[in-house]
This record gives structure tokens, C-alpha cells and sequence, in this order.
């Protein structure tokens, strides 16, 4: 395992994904790290669906494709997503779903998984077909998407991470 700040200084969005999914067991721990994302007033606003199937990624991929007018696959070709989505009835759901998606972010570059957060989520599931797939996964309720986590192995070499701009930390 990496050192913290390790993990945060090396982790970087990954726009090119081989098709080998990523382990049950891997899944779990980058999710379980989700779950201890601190929410506001501990209320724990969101909720995680971690899409395996091929399918049903296929077809989020061409819902959220359609968000932007496009034809390409917005997930990158990473086989799995991990969709975030939280109680709009929760003053800070948008935050908590926020650190929600941070935690497993960092989390999957611990564990040798790359990982890019896929916006768009909220339009996804605010539609009668979002709401479908939320309801046929078990979940019911006033739930905005938060973010889509696309997950799998970089088929891309070394990703070249952004020098930080000079100008980020202001002391006073």
C-alpha cells in the first residue's frame, strides 16, 4: 500500500481502459471506501450501483453519450461502472456524493485500478429510464446522480499527471 499522499500525488483520470474487469473482491474494497466518505451531520446521503454487467454499461454509456449529443463512448471502454447517486432531500447531498466519488477515486489508484469520474449522471437518471434502472436495481427514492465512476486496467502507459498551478494555497 501506498502512503496517502502518495496515492493523491499519483492518481490521475484514465481515458483508455483494456477490457479486463476488475475483481469482485477489488471492487468491494474501492467501494467500501466510498462508504466512509464523511457526509454532512453523518446523514449518508448517498447510495453506490456498481454496474458489472456488460449490458446494462453498454446502455449508460449510450444514455450518457446522448447527454452530449454524441455517438462515442463516453466510459472510455472501461468495462465497469460504479454510479453514485444521493438524497435529494439532504442539504448537502451534492457534497457528500462528491467525497463519496473522491474516496473511491483514491482508493482505486491504491489498488492498481485506473478510474475517471464521468459527468453527466444527474441528466442520466432524472429520466423515466434512469429512474427505471434505479428501481430495477432496488433503488427507490429522490436520487440524483452524483457522478459515474468508470473503473478498470489503463491501456494507456504512464498518464501524465497536471503540474499544480503556482497560485493554489493562499495563507493569510
Amino acid at each position: 500500500m501506498k502512503d496517502t499522499l502518495e496515492v493523491m500525488e499519483s492518481r490521475s483520470s484514465c481515458r483508455k481502459y483494456t477490457d479486463k474487469p476488475v475483481p469482485r473482491e477489488v471492487i468491494e474494497k474501492i467501494v467500501r471506501a466510498g462508504t466512509y466518505a464523511a457526509t454532512g451531520m453523518g446523514k449518508q446521503s448517498p447510495v453506490i450501483l456498481v454496474v458489472e454487467n456488460k449490458e446494462l454499461r453498454d446502455r449508460l454509456s449510450k444514455m450518457n453519450a446522448a447527454v452530449m449529443n454524441a455517438d462515442t463512448d463516453p466510459f472510455y471502454g472501461a468495462p465497469q461502472v460504479i454510479v453514485v447517486l444521493a438524497d435529494r432531500n439532504v442539504a448537502t447531498y451534492v457534497y457528500d456524493g462528491s467525497l463519496v466519488m473522491g474516496n473511491m477515486m483514491n482508493a482505486a489508484e491504491d489498488l492498481g485500478v485506473a478510474s475517471c469520474w464521468i459527468h453527466r449522471a444527474k441528466e442520466m437518471f432524472d429520466t423515466p429510464e434512469g429512474k427505471q434502472i434505479l428501481k430495477d436495481a432496488g433503488i427507490e427514492g429522490d436520487y440524483e446522480g452524483i457522478g459515474n465512476l468508470v473503473i478498470g486496467y489503463d491501456d494507456n502507459g504512464k498518464r501524465e499527471k497536471a503540474p499544480r498551478k503556482d497560485n493554489y494555497v493562499h495563507w493569510a
